[in-house]
């Protein structure tokens, strides 16, 4: 084994990172992306250019940017959560699935044409189907259009995107493996990934957030960041020995403890680690470019980019008018979709790490990255000017066609009998596809390990098998039973009754009976440890009728454990929910304990407890205030109230609901912001533009982007904000805003 060379190690670690501080600088200065920063910083030292120092190992690179991979995609994880999916909506995963089928296909259509294998065109149309969340948050941002009406779908889709992404290199991995696209392998790979990701999310939500509540008091930050990064690389580990990518087992974990209540604090102490590595992944993204083979494809980077530009428009357009979303808000999404980022680069990565990518495409990718990243904005700017030309030249039977369409599919779908048994069936095949998966996976464990253990300590007789046996269906009974038991609840089936006057059981029949006969193979799979094929059959028969006769005879004992396993899943999966809206958080009758974020645009931030009169305003009561890491426990009414703080609030339902968005209102900033927001203090001068000006005519707000907490008037003396107070010189201002903007007022 050769050593490992440290002096070469450090050494590019730190040419690396001087360049990427240097050029994201420059890049933050033109108001740029800091992920093109980085490209260009990777360039500078590659063996590309001549003119400054290049690494002395490339491998160092490769194994900093591996690791860089991982922690992106564990903190985007944290970003996505399974209960963000299921808000997002049927809508939401349509579109994106319109808009990366349709880019993969016109994708692999340009590769053939420009003479690529068909594993390299399906890698391109991979590379291309992936719009960048990154580069679309900073030019909203930038175009001040993040209110728009537009913009929260399109964080939807971009979410399922993600999601789709991560599915793809698993795909593309197998493929890439057999080198061809084989219907089998396929449709294998789907299914085993299907069946570990159903596996670990359910085990992970179902016994992480349990552990974090009962060790919460002993873990600091610095023991849950060790905590965190453990848990995303062992599922890194189990994901590898699995057969998959570590990028998957990263995602993974990411997104199961993206549903706890430690997810935000988890989020903060992992982004230095993220920006760190981060910076090093995409700094080898830019090692790859290499100005002589675009020079040499010029034509195919043009090509590739007019693709990703007019593909993404068309996609993204028809993907929301096919959900019934209008012409408008439909182009508004398609054309800020306009560009590839993160997941071209690590698909990229991917295939080049398993040496099926041609070393050409990879620079091709990064220029065409660039290109569509810089027209962007522009591309955004454009969607409704070209919505109105669009509106002119249609046809007017075609406007109302589509209008006609959008109201139609946001009606009301169906008749309350049709949503009952929809949400029946539906809790149904949850149910089973989720019991079905930890069955399988307990009797994979039992035949492994258990099986083994047992015939060598009591011996290859029928009694080792019998205990074998014995002990596989006193683990799996439970779930085979959940699996039995009726998903329609007596309540539901009141409701039928009373809305279609009667009942066809039909449905409620026929999941019986695939439960029944499911329930069977798994108990004759456990069985033929000790019986003979068709008495393994026959016996597993009679077990489970057995067990339909209990469950009909004392049904109220056995939903009562099968409530109690799933209310704890159901809440583990609502716990960031539950504990800001105090859901299941309850004291006394309907009186909920929870806990809300104070935001930027809070009106009660910079005043004390005492003037706010919590309770008799609103009918609260404020309990505890988290600041800093600190927790301040019935607080005093001279305390105030900052932003950022975390409010323990005693209310009821409806209180809690109204008082949310007032505690909550903020105006968000990304960290691609170039402005940068504080909360300082500090003296005015005599020559300050208002001194002498009240605080209503002072224009903070609108003329400084500035929020006054409070006035310092000598050494004791705090002055809450009204609008008739006047500034005199010497007040101190308590002020949140960008330090830059406050200087003018001193």
């Amino acid at each position: 084994m050769e050593s490992l060379d440290i002096n070469s190690l450090i050494s590019d670690l730190a040419l690396i990172l001087m360049l990427g501080a240097i050029a994201t600088i420059v890049f933050k200065m033109l108001k740029q992306p800091v992920v093109l920063g980085y490209i260009v910083a990777g360039f500078l030292a590659s063996p590309h250019f001549s003119l400054l120092p290049s690494i002395a190992v490339e491998e160092n690179t490769e194994f900093w940017a591996q690791i860089g991979i991982i922690v992106l995609l564990f903190s985007l994880g944290l970003e996505f959560s399974f209960k963000k999916l299921i808000d997002v909506g049927g809508s939401a995963i349509l579109t994106a699935l319109i808009i990366v089928l349709g880019m993969m296909s016109l994708g692999f259509v340009v590769g053939k044409f420009l003479g690529y294998g068909l594993v390299n065109s399906i890698f391109l149309g991979g590379m291309i189907s992936m719009s960048s969340t990154t580069i679309i948050i900073k030019a909203l941002t930038d175009l001040n259009m993040r209110q728009r009406r537009f913009v929260p779908m399109t964080f939807a889709v971009l979410i399922v995107e993600d999601l789709f992404a991560v599915v793809m290199m698993v795909i593309l991995s197998s493929i890439a493996l057999n080198n061809s696209v084989q219907g089998k392998e396929m449709v294998g790979s789907i299914l085993k990934l299907s069946f570990f990701l159903i596996m670990w999310f359910t085990v992970g939500i179902f016994m992480i957030p349990t552990l974090f509540k009962r060790f919460k008091k002993y873990i600091n930050d610095e023991q849950m960041l060790i905590i965190s990064m453990g848990l995303c690389f062992a599922m890194v580990l189990f994901s590898i020995k699995s057969g998959f990518s570590a990028a998957l087992g990263a995602f993974v974990m990411g997104s199961i403890l993206a549903g706890t209540i430690e997810a935000e604090r988890i989020e903060r102490l992992i982004s230095p680690v993220k920006d760190l590595f981060g910076a090093v992944f995409f700094t080898s993204v830019g090692m790859m470019v290499n100005p002589s083979v675009m020079t040499t494809h010029w034509g195919v980077i043009a090509l590739l980019a007019v693709v990703v530009i007019v593909g993404m428009i068309v996609f993204g357009t028809f993907g929301m008018l096919a959900t019934g979303q209008p012409l408008k808000l439909a182009m508004e999404s398609g054309f800020s979709l306009t560009q590839i980022g993160e997941f071209s680069f690590i698909i990229a990565t991917l295939g080049t790490g398993l040496g099926v990518l041609d070393k050409s495409i990879y620079p091709i990718i990064v220029a065409v990255s660039v290109i569509t990243t810089f027209t962007t904005p522009f591309f955004i700017k454009q969607a409704l000017p070209c919505y109105n030309l669009l509106v002119k030249i249609l046809p007017k039977n075609w406007t109302r066609l589509l209008n006609g369409y959008s109201q139609n599919a946001n009606e009301s779908e169906g008749s309350e009998t049709i949503k009952l048994w929809k949400s029946i069936i539906s809790r149904y095949l949850v149910r089973l596809i989720v019991y079905s998966v930890i069955i399988i996976a307990l009797l994979a464990l039992c035949r492994t390990y258990l099986q083994p253990l047992l015939l060598k300590h009591i011996g290859e007789n029928a009694w080792g098998r019998l205990a074998y046996v014995a002990l596989t269906m006193s683990l799996v009974s439970p779930f085979i039973i959940s699996i039995i038991l009726p998903s329609a609840k007596r309540s539901e089936q009141i409701q039928l009754l009373e809305t279609s006057g009667n009942i066809s059981y039909v449905p409620i029949v026929v999941m019986l009976i695939i439960s029944a006969v499911l329930s069977t193979v798994f108990v004759a799979i456990i069985l033929q440890a000790v019986y003979p094929s068709a008495m393994a059959v026959i016996a597993a028969v009679v077990l489970v009728v057995i067990t339909l006769i209990a469950v009909a005879a004392f049904p109220s004992r056995f939903k009562h454990r099968l409530s109690l396993i799933e209310k704890r899943f159901i809440s583990n999966i609502n716990e960031r929910e539950n504990r800001r809206t105090g859901h299941e958080n309850n004291l006394v009758s309907d009186l909920h304990l929870a806990y809300m974020k104070v935001g930027h645009d809070c009106p009660f931030a910079g005043e004390r407890l005492r003037n706010l009169d919590l309770r008799s305003r609103y009918g609260v009561n404020l309990v505890n205030i988290q600041r800093a890491g600190k927790s301040h426990p019935v607080p005093s009414g001279d305390m105030r109230i900052f932003p950022g703080d975390v409010l323990g609030v005693i209310a009821t339902e409806e209180q809690i609901q109204y008082l949310l968005p007032l505690i909550e209102s903020q105006t968000e900033v990304t960290d691609e912001s170039n402005h940068e927001v504080k909360f300082i203090h500090f003296a005015i001068s005599q020559n300050s533009p208002i001194v002498g000006v009240t605080l209503e005519d002072s224009h903070l707000r609108e003329d400084y982007g500035a929020l006054l907490v409070a006035v310092q008037r000598g050494e004791d003396e705090y002055i809450s904000p009204t609008p008739d107070l006047t500034f005199s010189t010497g007040d101190v201002l308590w002020i949140v805003g960008d330090p830059k903007q406050l200087s003018r007022l001193k």
